[in-house]
């Protein structure tokens, strides 16, 4: 794909919000299976298909609101349901799973390997939440599921459009592991992408709650609480379970499950070769 010559903040929201968003290439070849069978075909085969890929996940739920009817009151955030009011053969009518990121990465290979490391760590993350609010009896875990899955959906975004930037970004912090985030993003971007996600999400008039759940600013309720600490631990753990934030992740995560640390590691599948002092100060 090429470079695109995009500036701003406002510029990002504008392009973004009028292009069709890329889908992994797994999610295009499982789709088109399932759809060629018509026994397996249902809401839920193809709500599973869609729970791994957060991109396929933002353009479902994009579409959905973009074409709300006006007697719809409630807001979707759940994959199943969206299909159901849908309808299955109108989602792979007016949403097709194209075109895929590795068409959009063509000769960008380490920018598509971090995207895909990117998708993956929130493909896991997704899993932590929905393990954690399940664990915590509540009844709406498919959105909280959904708030991790899409917690970063930005950053990916701009792995997809912008690659020479983001790796230009990932190398600055590569270099001097002490600079934040945000102040890397502002200096190469010219804004930060957790403000081009709030932006994105309320021009697609995504749902609120989404946005609320989806938002670090409001991690003194436990459910926002719950998809930031599923996020921080599909980061630091990708980074190998010996990396050395995880022991206050444990902690953290221990507050929420009211479970003491060490119970989290096994929870969680920390690798059991890794012998960890939670009780040394970090």
């Amino acid at each position: 794909m090429q470079q695109q010559n995009v500036t701003g903040l406002e510029g990002w929201v504008d392009f973004l919000s009028g292009t069709d968003i890329p889908v992994l290439k797994q999610t295009a070849r499982d789709l088109a299976v399932l759809h060629q069978d018509q026994n397996k075909l249902s809401a839920r085969s193809v709500a599973q298909v869609i729970a791994v890929d957060p991109m396929m996940t933002l353009k479902l739920l994009r579409y959905l609101q973009s074409h709300k009817r006006r007697s719809q009151t409630s807001e979707v955030m759940q994959v199943e349901q969206a299909l159901i009011m849908l309808g299955v053969e109108a989602f792979f009518n007016k949403i097709p799973a194209q075109p895929t990121v590795q068409d959009a990465l063509a000769g960008q290979m380490d920018a598509l390997v971090h995207l895909l490391h990117g998708i993956h760590r929130a493909h896991r993350a997704s899993e932590y939440a929905y393990d954690w609010a399940v664990r915590l009896n509540d009844l709406h875990y498919e959105e909280v599921r959904v708030a991790a899955l899409l917690h970063d959906i930005a950053e990916m975004l701009m792995w997809c459009f912008e690659p020479e930037k983001m790796l230009k970004i990932r190398s600055i912090q590569q270099q001097d592991k002490a600079l934040r985030s945000r102040a890397v993003q502002e200096q190469v971007l010219g804004f930060a992408l957790a403000d081009l996600q709030k932006l994105l999400v309320q021009k697609w008039e995504l749902p609120k709650l989404l946005l609320m759940l989806m938002d670090d600013a409001n991690a003194n309720q436990p459910r926002v609480r719950n998809v930031q600490l599923a996020v921080n631990l599909a980061r630091h753990s990708a980074n190998g379970w010996d990396d050395a934030a995880l022991p206050d992740d444990y902690k953290d995560i221990g507050e929420l499950l009211r479970a003491p640390a060490e119970q989290v590691m096994l929870i969680v599948g920390a690798d059991a070769g890794i012998v960890c002092d939670l009780n040394k100060p970090h």
